[in-house]
């Protein structure tokens, strides 16, 4: 145990709860924030399980990314505590998958507002902190549909491609700090999300991927572990991908 949190945002996910429960079996106080009310309970189990699991001061806090209010109040409850914020995992994303000329505006405005200005938001209320204490970490999750593209995800790959530019821009900004910035762009992961899929459609993805697998939340879990680290302590502006092999970039 450690005096250092991590604020996960959209913690509730598979890959947030597995990045959750690999943090803090590393010492670290997890914050879990999560969007409305109706998920609420998701994130109190989810907080009795990491306080079960790997004892600590764990919590919960509710806030809409999208919302600079809500956000403010948010790193007001966290300055509030005795623990040092260390680290940010911007991990909140939403998906409304349709061919361009069928999404509409407003389809194409909340997968940007959510996944990336709610990330420009959080990382903008987030820095004051970090960088007074002259130590932190902030990972962007992006995708391999940033560095890519995907047909039918025209607002999703636009989002999770700014995301890229956000980390690179933010790390060179605040590197006198000793603030890192870096983004994890996963593939094709294996959650409730992915499940959803059809088959036929599945065998297709599985068959153009070199190592002829999904990955695992476990898999990126991995990754945020490290980059939080000091093993990654000169590692920064960088993406890393974790994919099987399919982008190969």
């Amino acid at each position: 145990m450690n005096n250092k949190s991590i604020l996960i945002t959209g913690a509730t996910g598979d890959i947030g709860r597995e990045i959750s429960f690999n943090l803090a079996e590393e010492g670290y106080i997890i914050i879990v924030n999560y969007p409305m009310s109706s998920l609420k309970e998701e994130a109190e189990a989810l907080i009795k399980e990491l306080n079960q699991r790997f004892p600590n001061d764990h919590y919960a806090v509710e806030a809409d990314v999208t919302s600079e209010k809500d956000v403010i109040e948010l790193f007001s409850v966290i300055c509030g505590k005795e623990h040092q914020l260390y680290g940010v995992i911007n991990n909140a994303g939403i998906t409304k998958d349709k061919l361009l000329m069928r999404m509409s505006l407003e389809d194409f405005e909340q997968v940007i507002n959510v996944n990336l200005t709610g990330a420009f938001i959080v990382c903008k209320h987030a820095i004051k902190t970090l960088a007074k204490h002259r130590d932190g970490v902030i990972i962007n999750l992006s995708s391999v549909v940033g560095l890519a593209g995907n047909a039918g995800q025209i607002n999703y790959s636009s989002s999770k491609a700014g995301l890229l530019g956000l980390t690179k821009s933010l790390a060179l900004e605040y590197a006198s700090r000793n603030i890192r910035v870096n983004a994890i762009a996963p593939g094709f992961i294996k959650t409730k999300m992915s499940a959803k899929i059809p088959e036929n459609i599945v065998s297709k993805i599985i068959d153009a991927i070199p190592l002829k697998k999904y990955g695992t939340p476990k898999d990126v879990a991995g990754v945020a572990n490290f980059l939080v680290s000091d093993k990654a302590n000169y590692i920064t502006g960088t993406t890393i991908v974790v994919d099987g092999g399919l982008t190969r970039k």
